[in-house]
């Protein structure tokens, strides 16, 4: 089944502008005049969607649908939201129970909108349940599924940002896997920049393999024990690629990567973490205070060897060649390092695909991000040439090659 670049531009700009069709409708009710900061499409195993709300609490409302889209939609408030939201709303003030009825009527006429904008563009009827009313912390307020943890599955997902506020909102769509892609495949033109959608989820499973071994390797090099969290490859306009990455500061490296597909591979440690996984490499105390040359070449160390194992890895999968420039180390808040490889990547593109894995470990302050920027039309000539029979086999090549 082959999904064309043109399709998921389409899909998602209707996403974004389901997105804002619900803020506007809020902010006709309250007077709230939040703002769609980013939508994205993610293909990534089930078990990890709602990762970013981890150690927060939410209050939600969410909404089963059938027809032409079988899944759920929820809309997720951060908990401190809902008062304010609530006494915005005529009449809304009162007890435990009038509050959640306010979330539940505001909720339902701002998700009804977004519901009906797919509807209205496939040409069809969407069905959808009455308003359930959710609380709970982190990933628990999204729906609960029956489904394999590790099964992959499309995630439309846009964060709506309260200027002024330190509170965002999320709006999820988790379509049913196979009628989504046969959506997509149906809005398709057979072409040369179509995707095959099963080599994706197959690549992005090799992906996960990989990481998994870095996370081994950073283990053996600096007696950190690590784990492999999340892999995901996101589809976003260009100009949302370094929201990819919040605003902290981060210290991490930079190549480009050239063959097939080309582009550009972050590993991005925050501060604490980079001190140390660096003073973990360094065989004597550093020779000063603070980030000094000696931490510096150490992460150098560190991600040279990341992103060699990455590069060749895909160079397996993909039974391509792929050389990438030594690490250029870079100190800076996220969206600053990332948003002129963006710009770089826009030069002959309007969305990009995002490769993104993360790592952490338990014993102590430690995380480090992968973000990977490919060429979108390279990408797919190499998926082309991917031989999805090799799943199997490439899984043991991936212990061989990091």
């Amino acid at each position: 089944m082959r999904v064309d670049i043109q399709s998921l531009e389409t899909f998602n700009q209707l996403a974004y502008e389901g997105a804002e069709q619900a803020t506007a409708m809020m902010a006709q009710m309250t007077g709230i005049e939040a703002v769609v900061d980013v939508t994205k499409i993610t293909l990534m195993d089930r078990a990890d969607i709602g990762e970013e709300l981890a150690g927060r609490a939410f209050v939600g409302i969410q909404f089963a649908m059938e027809g032409a889209l079988t899944g759920d939609t929820t809309l997720v408030f951060e908990e401190q939201c809902r008062d304010p939201i609530v006494d915005a709303l005529p009449g809304g003030s009162g007890d435990e129970s009038m509050a959640e009825s306010s979330v539940k009527e505001i909720g339902n006429i701002m998700m009804s909108g977004f519901i009906d904008g797919w509807a209205d563009y496939l040409g069809t009827t969407i069905e959808h349940s009455p308003p359930e009313y959710l609380e709970a912390t982190g990933a628990d307020v999204l729906p609960a599924t029956d489904s394999d943890d590790s099964e992959q599955v499309f995630v439309f997902k846009s964060q709506i940002d309260w200027p002024g506020e330190d509170l965002n909102f999320y709006i999820y769509m988790l379509p049913e896997y196979t009628e989504m892609t046969d959506v997509m495949a149906a809005s398709t033109e057979t072409g040369a920049n179509a995707i095959p959608v099963d080599k994706l989820s197959v690549f992005n499973q090799m992906t996960k393999e990989g990481t998994q071994k870095a996370a081994e390797n950073v283990t053996a090099m600096t007696g950190i024990e690590t784990d492999a969290e999340v892999t995901q490859i996101s589809f976003a306009p260009i100009e949302d690629v370094p929201k990819q990455v919040d605003s902290s500061a981060y210290v991490g490296t930079v190549v480009e990567f050239d063959g097939m597909p080309s582009g550009y591979l972050m590993i991005l440690f925050d501060e604490e973490s980079a001190m140390n996984v660096a003073e973990a490499l360094m065989p004597m105390e550093p020779d000063g205070d603070g980030f000094t040359s000696m931490h510096e070449s150490a992460i150098e160390e560190m991600g040279n060897i990341m992103t060699s194992g990455f590069v060749d890895g895909w160079a397996n999968v993909l039974q391509t060649s792929v050389e990438h420039t030594p690490p250029k180390v870079v100190h800076d808040m996220g969206q600053a390092i990332m948003d002129p490889l963006a710009a770089q990547v826009g030069q002959h593109q309007s969305h990009a695909f995002i490769i993104e894995s993360r790592m952490q470990t338990d014993d102590l302050d430690f995380s480090c991000e992968i973000h990977a920027l490919p060429n979108d039309e390279e990408l797919r000539a190499a998926l082309e040439n991917l031989d999805v029979d090799r799943k199997d086999e490439t899984e043991a090549d991936v212990e061989r090659i990091f």
